[in-house]
């Protein structure tokens, strides 16, 4: 049992744990097995980004000579350390099991992963003409013992560490280590000619394996191995003060300075000779607050999320076709129709196309004057960014506000920057010291006399990749106040030191806190005096303490709180006196769950809210976000009923607990399957 420290679970245990539900959800035997694999890459990459981002950080605390208690709910940083590696090479001990059931399972179903040791002859043919055709032209091998100076590995890069036995002398045999980096460019699972009805792939890393004769021709040695390995990197942006570049200049530097990132992991097949394990360590300098991981023979387990499908749609998630909103038609004007009431989208259930059609008929509009749009994350080839340039093209006033700084995605933002400014657009890079995560868009359009606003704000991204896999609420509105306000938040941008009031719209770095509490309070005083009295939230994260006390304080009052959180939640829900009027899950399934939802009973006439912001310190106190008031009692029925669907679910749901042990809830209703049934409730809406 995990420890309860100082009342709150540490955020790093909390997120390991999240990580280990999308374990979970590879070992289950109700997900469709290709889905499984996929979410065991999934799992991987989200370890990755962990060790980048999370343990760099802790690992920054104990280089710093600091215990750092305060930040890390009350355990040492160094002890943290050692904690999250325990749990890391157990969890990697378990994906590896739950990696050789899976392949069991494949050859059950004609599929086989085969080894370089298992080819056939006609296999072995095709292996080496690939290799001779796709990979040796872009393979990267280099010789290290006669280098002054270590190579620089390349963040969670997958490598394969050759040693070679010379035969030159037998009495003293010399020893040649080599690297090989295993490219990115070439699929790592290498479809083989199909037999009947078998499926053969062999793992590009062994088809390397297979042909390290022809890499390595020049040597004459007795016995050559090949172990692989993997480093993750600190990837913490550094930034350069120099008044004289440009924003632009100092995020591409810093993000090029992330490839000599200190590094955090180090990841390695537990097969290696020891000689070899001992010679890598040596020349990388690992040291002690290194995370240091015996692994499988595979790393990179990311790439599982490409694994091919392989036309078996049977071993697959059925697709679902995104829904129309009911009572938005694409026929026509989307103005005149916002302009009647407001709307919600909710994707994946909903097609995102309403973002793209709003945007595309802004562009061609006359009457349209101006848009304005924050940008975190945008697909590769992103319709929005093209409607935006297509605008300008039309005589609009387009300002976007770009986040280039949004993690793993600054190179692709900064490009999308100097895209938009070739166009025309005018960018704007946010706030000093403030990250801008909120999701909105404000229009002004000309009506008679009179300029009218129309926009929407949504708790997730404007991206049509994402979209379609991660729940995310987008309101379509033409409410005047709400959009006035989100003019504010735009003028934010441009004169940093003018902090407005707002009287809907919640808004951070200054009010998210403030207006939260407000909420809370209201709902402990209707408690405390017998009336009805709840919180339902749906989050990401919640790690905030002042947050999570403030909940304690609600609980003790008598107010019932149900919390909703897919990732870290550093409350203990459950404990007498505590937090026993607080209960708390966490759904993890086919979609990403992503949106923030806040709805408090305020006497029978709820207060709603979608967000961007999680309760996180960063998000509340050094973010820019925008929490929107629902006003319209049909969008508010509509979210009330989503949030009752999510509650209600007893297939993907898991109880937090103080034990953080991801137990499944248990229950003797009909299993619900919330994910499923919320696309059921479109449906029949759409039909009623």
């Amino acid at each position: 049992m995990i420890k309860v420290r100082n009342q709150y679970i540490n955020r790093e245990i909390s997120w390991l744990r999240f990580n280990e539900r999308v374990l979970q959800e590879s070992a289950d035997s109700n997900v469709p097995l290709i889905e499984r694999l996929r979410f065991l890459g999934i799992f991987s990459n989200n370890l990755d980004e962990f060790f980048k981002v999370r343990y760099a950080t802790v690992k920054r605390i104990v280089e710093a000579g600091k215990k750092g208690k305060s930040v890390l709910g009350g355990e040492t940083a160094k002890d943290l350390l050692a904690e999250i590696t325990e749990i890391c090479i157990e969890q990697q001990a378990k994906s590896l099991r739950i990696l050789g059931n899976i392949e069991e399972e494949l050859e059950r179903q004609n599929i086989f992963i085969l080894q370089e040791t298992e080819l056939s002859p006609a296999q072995s043919v095709f292996v080496k003409n690939y290799f001779l055709q796709n990979v040796s032209p872009q393979l990267m091998t280099i010789i290290l013992n006669d280098l002054t100076e270590f190579p620089i590995l390349k963040d969670t890069a997958a490598y394969l560490a050759i040693k070679m036995v010379l035969t030159s002398d037998e009495d003293r045999p010399e020893k040649k280590y080599a690297l090989i980096e295993i490219p990115k460019g070439i699929d790592r699972f290498v479809v083989l000619p199909k037999e009947g009805d078998k499926n053969y792939i062999i793992i590009l890393d062994d088809l390397i394996r297979y042909c390290l004769d022809n890499v390595f021709t020049m040597f004459d040695y007795s016995a050559i191995s090949a172990h692989m390995i993997k480093i993750t990197r600190d990837a913490e942006l550094d930034m350069d003060n120099d008044l004289s570049k440009s924003f632009i200049e100092k995020i591409s530097a810093s993000v090029a300075d992330r490839r000599i990132g200190d590094p955090v992991r180090f990841v390695y097949d537990k097969g290696i000779e020891e000689d070899t394990l001992n010679f890598l360590k040596d020349k990388m300098n690992i040291e002690d607050t290194d995370s240091v991981i015996p692994g499988g023979r595979y790393h990179n387990r990311r790439d599982y999320m490409g694994f091919p499908s392989l036309g078996r749609d049977d071993l697959l998630y059925e697709k679902i076709k995104p829904l129309p909103v009911k009572g938005l038609s694409f026929e026509g004007s989307l103005f005149e129709q916002i302009a009647k009431k407001d709307y919600l989208q909710y994707t994946p259930y909903h097609t995102f196309s309403y973002i793209i059609k709003f945007l595309r008929e802004a562009a061609l509009d006359p009457k349209v004057r101006s848009i304005k749009i924050t940008v975190y994350r945008l697909a590769k080839d992103s319709q929005v960014a093209a409607s935006l340039a297509n605008a300008v093209k039309n005589g609009k006033q387009v300002t976007v506000q770009i986040e280039l700084r949004a993690r793993f995605d600054e190179e692709a933002n900064i490009q999308y920057a100097e895209q938009l400014q070739a166009e025309g657009v005018k960018l704007s890079f946010g706030v000093p010291g403030l990250k801008v995560h909120s999701k909105t868009c404000v229009i002004e359009r000309e009506e008679g006399d009179a300029i009218k606003r129309y926009g929407f704000i949504s708790t997730g991204n404007f991206n049509e990749s994402t979209a379609r896999i991660y729940t995310d609420y987008t309101l379509f509105t033409a409410h005047d106040a709400i959009l006035k306000e989100l003019n504010k938040v735009f003028d934010f941008f441009e004169t940093t030191y003018k902090i407005t009031k707002y009287k809907h719209l919640i808004v951070s770095p200054h009010y998210t806190q403030t207006v939260f509490e407000k909420l809370i309070d209201n709902e402990i005083a209707n408690a405390i005096v017998g009336k009805e009295a709840y919180i339902k939230i749906k989050m990401n994260s919640f790690t905030s303490y002042k947050m999570v006390d403030k909940l304690y304080e609600a609980s003790r009052a008598g107010v019932k709180v149900q919390l909703i959180i897919r990732g870290i939640c550093c409350l203990v829900p459950g404990v007498k006196g505590m937090s026993e009027n607080i209960e708390a899950i966490s759904i993890v399934d086919k979609f990403l769950e992503h949106s923030r939802l806040f709805i408090f009973a305020n006497e029978g006439n709820p207060k709603m809210y979608i967000s961007s912001a999680d309760w996180m310190t960063r998000n509340i106190d050094y973010r820019v976000e925008v929490g929107c008031p629902i006003y319209d009692e049909e969008v508010k029925q509509e979210l009330l009923d989503t949030f009752d669907i999510s509650w209600r679910d007893n297939v993907k749901a898991r109880v937090f607990n103080e034990a953080q042990d991801n137990a499944y809830r248990k229950n003797n209703s009909k299993p619900l399957r919330s994910q499923f049934e919320k696309y059921g409730y479109y449906q029949r809406k759409l039909e009623s």
